[in-house]
């Protein structure tokens, strides 16, 4: 896990619970942790700004052909991890703490965990011990990788109903 309490980073934004970060040597943005999270607190709520039939690599998929954009649309910022310390939950449409987060912690979840098939798949560096190396979306993943995540229902749905065929 990446903490901003580094030299290389500097605070784009504040948002009350989080701040964006941009690493100054990749120009990539983050978004770090302000308060102190103890698993399983809810970070913050969140609502669909726009529902799209297909997905965009800003999108959170709901459904089979409903994918969708976030508000506050600064979460767009919390990147992947193959080791989560947060989860959107979107049947309750909340982030929530999987572990406990410092202030200065990047937030970060598990792509897969609410993706079936990713529209931009990429290679991982998470540097995790669990790092799945190729990030594609859930329907990649083996049953035993699937096994270790908090996933959201609609993905579960997708991989039962992938056992079944």
């Amino acid at each position: 896990m990446i903490s901003a309490v580094t030299s290389a980073y500097r605070m784009v934004s504040k948002h009350g619970f989080a701040e964006i970060m941009q690493n100054s040597v990749t120009g990539e943005k983050s978004l770090h942790a302000a308060a102190f999270f103890d698993a399983g607190d809810v970070v913050t709520g969140f609502i669909a700004d726009r529902i799209l039939d297909v997905p965009t690599y800003l999108t959170v998929q709901t459904g089979t052909s409903k994918h969708i954009t976030l508000l506050p649309d600064f979460l767009q910022f919390v990147n992947h991890s193959c080791d989560p310390n947060v989860f959107f939950d979107t049947t309750h449409m909340e982030l929530v703490a999987l572990k406990e987060i410092q202030p200065g912690d990047e937030l970060v979840f598990f792509y897969p965990s609410s993706e079936w098939e990713m529209t931009q798949p990429f290679e991982c560096l998470c540097g995790s011990t669990r790092c799945l190396h190729r990030v594609q979306g859930a329907a990649f993943l083996s049953e035993e990788e699937a096994m270790r995540y908090r996933l959201t229902d609609f993905i579960r749905e997708q991989l039962l109903n992938r056992k079944t065929i």
